[in-house]
Order: C-alpha cells, then structure tokens, then sequence
C-alpha cells in the first residue's frame, strides 16, 4: 500500500496537493476545480475521506501485485 503512495506522489512528495494526479482525483470525487486545490482542501478532502482513500490504495496494491505476478508467469 505504502509503495501505491509513494509512486503517486513522485515529484511532489512535500508537496502533494500540487500533484497532478492526486488534484484530478479529487476534481472526480469531490467536484472541485482542479487547478483550484489548496493546501486547506486537500487536507480536508484526505481527512474526510480517509476511508475510501485507503480502500482505494488497498485495491490499487492488489492490482499492482497481480499485475506483477501475472507478468512473471507470462516471462
């Protein structure tokens, strides 16, 4: 899960409510204008939704670990 996190925030690991990818995210689940995402709102945004968050990363690090191990039975 912490490996999920971590590649999400390449390039903007002390600052990720800059990160492209994580704005975009919230522009789908929230609503709110991406280029508009503060420091104040990602925060408030993480902490109330701290629970799908993590049922996400959860689910993004299944996917990673059978894409891993379904390219090395392939190879």
């Amino acid at each position: 899960m912490f490996r999920i996190l971590w590649s999400l925030t390449r390039g903007y690991r002390l600052c990720p409510w800059r990160s492209p990818y994580l704005r975009w995210r919230i522009e789908t689940y929230w609503g709110l204008r991406a280029e508009s995402v503060t420091f104040a709102q990602f925060w408030r945004f993480g902490w109330r939704q701290r629970k799908e968050l993590l049922r996400y990363l959860r689910w993004a690090a299944r996917m990673s670990g059978a894409t891993a191990r379904t390219s090395v039975r392939a190879g």
